[in-house]
């Protein structure tokens, strides 16, 4: 299936900005995430700015004339860092590269007092969604996950932010936690219903590679308890009028995260700081470009004029499988023309398998998209091998992540 050059279209373009540092370091974390000594100046937040905007001016070469239609500021824990700080970066790549006028930008924080008084600071920065990790309303919950943060004080951070003009705010919450009932998973999941927030992350805890709870792994719930926290909870949030739009996100009113969708539908962004990945469009060479800033916040300060960055060209039999493991984690999939603006690959060259795929009841039988059914959601895996130019394809963790 090669490339065609002619079927390429220039996507939307967004832009990840990363801040490696946190408070405390969460046992099951596996991001790129690094515990703040302040008082050994090991957080260099100054010297991190100046380095993020370097990074980000020679980013600005892949915009080809685009304005950023929305940036999220991830981690570790963004809300660490000034507002000053924030401004200051968000201020930079407004001038060198521009923002459409209906920009989304997120900063996710956590819920602890500290990050609590900086709410109305981020929001005169130009934040307008902010994305608060509670993760659990129980107490021996938080204990259990490492979280520094109590449940009044997650309910009082939600109230802040509403308070500091956030009008669109995002709340982290996860389910399948060590020892939780069916009837826990729904106490947390309707208290953060009852903070009256515009989205919701809901999403299992899966115990990943290099993290302390891999080394010392907690009991979870069985499986049978999990299936009814997922289908107890999607009915908790449906009959509350948050619509699902992807495996882990629902929102009300539409207030989808413009950000994430933009992954989902396979579309451009540059991705500065520690360990950012972007994806880029070299639509004059007919090519999907992978882009990743070198991993330690020491290493990639000490490189602060051109932050090391590695770079390769996705595979052309690699780009199917790309594309769909990520629009298909959206419920209503991505409209079909879609797979070849955004790969440059014919979807007649796949149309026996999308075929084979819905005489099984795995995808469904639209001709304007490609999405799977309720059946193809729950076996995704099997979707994505039959998709797969590979005769293995790597799916870990696809339950999972942060909005």
């Amino acid at each position: 299936m090669p490339a065609n050059m002619a079927l390429l279209t220039l996507p939307p373009l967004s832009l990840y900005i990363h801040i490696p540092w946190c408070v405390q370091k969460c046992p099951y974390c596996d991001f790129n995430s690094h515990q703040a000594e302040q008082k050994n100046n090991t957080l260099n937040e100054l010297d991190y700015v100046e380095t993020l905007k370097n990074d980000l001016q020679l980013e600005s070469q892949f915009t080809y004339g685009r304005k950023l239609s929305s940036i999220f500021f991830g981690g570790g824990t963004p809300s660490i860092f000034s507002a000053h700080s924030i401004a200051a970066i968000l201020d930079h790549a407004k001038k060198i590269i521009g923002f459409e006028d209906d920009i989304e930008i997120t900063l996710e924080a956590n819920p602890g007092t500290f990050e609590q008084e900086k709410f109305a600071g981020f929001y005169a920065a130009g934040v307008n969604r902010l994305s608060i990790g509670v993760q659990s309303f129980n107490e021996k919950h938080l204990q259990t996950l490492g979280r520094i943060h109590n449940s009044d004080e997650a309910k009082r951070a939600i109230s802040i932010a509403k308070k500091a003009g956030f009008s669109n705010i995002n709340i982290d919450i996860m389910h399948g936690l060590p020892q939780q009932s069916v009837d826990d998973a729904m106490k947390d999941l309707q208290q953060a219903i009852d903070c009256s927030p515009q989205h919701i992350s809901w999403y299992q805890l899966t115990i990943e590679a290099n993290t302390a709870f891999y080394r010392q792994p907690p009991t979870l719930p069985n499986d049978d308890i999990l299936a009814d926290i997922q289908e107890r909870g999607s009915l908790l949030l449906t009959d509350n009028g948050f619509a699902q739009y992807e495996i882990s996100a629902f929102s009300k009113n539409n207030q989808r995260s413009l950000h994430n969708l933009n992954y989902w539908q396979f579309g451009d962004y540059l991705g500065v700081g520690a360990g950012a990945h972007g994806k880029i469009t070299d639509i004059s060479n007919g090519r999907i470009i992978r882009r990743q800033k070198t991993r330690l916040p020491d290493h990639y300060l000490k490189n602060a004029k051109a932050p090391k960055t590695k770079q390769h060209t996705v595979a052309t039999h690699e780009l199917n499988i790309e594309f769909m493991m990520n629009a298909l984690r959206l419920i209503e999939g991505v409209p079909s023309d879609f797979f070849e603006k955004r790969t440059g690959l014919a979807l007649a060259e796949i149309q026996d398998s999308l075929t084979e795929l819905q005489q099984q009841q795995l995808l469904a039988e639209a001709s304007t998209h490609i999405k799977t059914t309720p059946l193809g959601q729950r076996f995704l895996n099997v979707v994505l091998e039959k998709l797969s130019a590979e005769e293995k394809i790597n799916v870990d963790g696809l339950q999972t992540g942060k909005q």
